[in-house]
């Protein structure tokens, strides 16, 4: 995670308090997918941007687990998602961030 979006998450946690933020990842590979859930819950793991030491314990969703996949819009999934859904390993990536939201995460959704 870049250290724009590591600031935008950290100032959007602090202006709503962090037990009201829902990250949303997209991430296209398990990995990296596992990285950003864990800089939004445990902070940033290279102790380079604004998350380094700071665990804000985010929940943390990848747009394929069935907890926000069931709250999207149907037209607006079919057409900006649906075709990812069809070539990427889902079940991994969700599976990714959810070890780190119920390893980190302090808040429900």
């Amino acid at each position: 995670m870049d250290l724009q979006n590591q600031q935008r998450v950290k100032d959007a946690a602090e202006k709503f308090g962090a037990e009201n933020v829902v990250v949303v990842l997209g991430s296209s590979d398990a990995e990296g997918a596992e990285i950003y859930a864990e800089t939004v819950t445990n902070g940033d793991p290279t102790y380079a941007g604004p998350l380094a030491g700071a665990p804000l314990g985010l929940a943390v969703y990848h747009v394929f687990e069935p907890e926000i996949r069931q709250e999207a819009d149907e037209a607006a999934w079919e057409e900006q998602i649906s075709m990812m859904e069809m070539v990427l390993d889902t079940e991994k990536l969700g599976q990714a961030v959810k070890n780190m939201r119920e390893q980190y995460a302090k808040y429900p959704l």
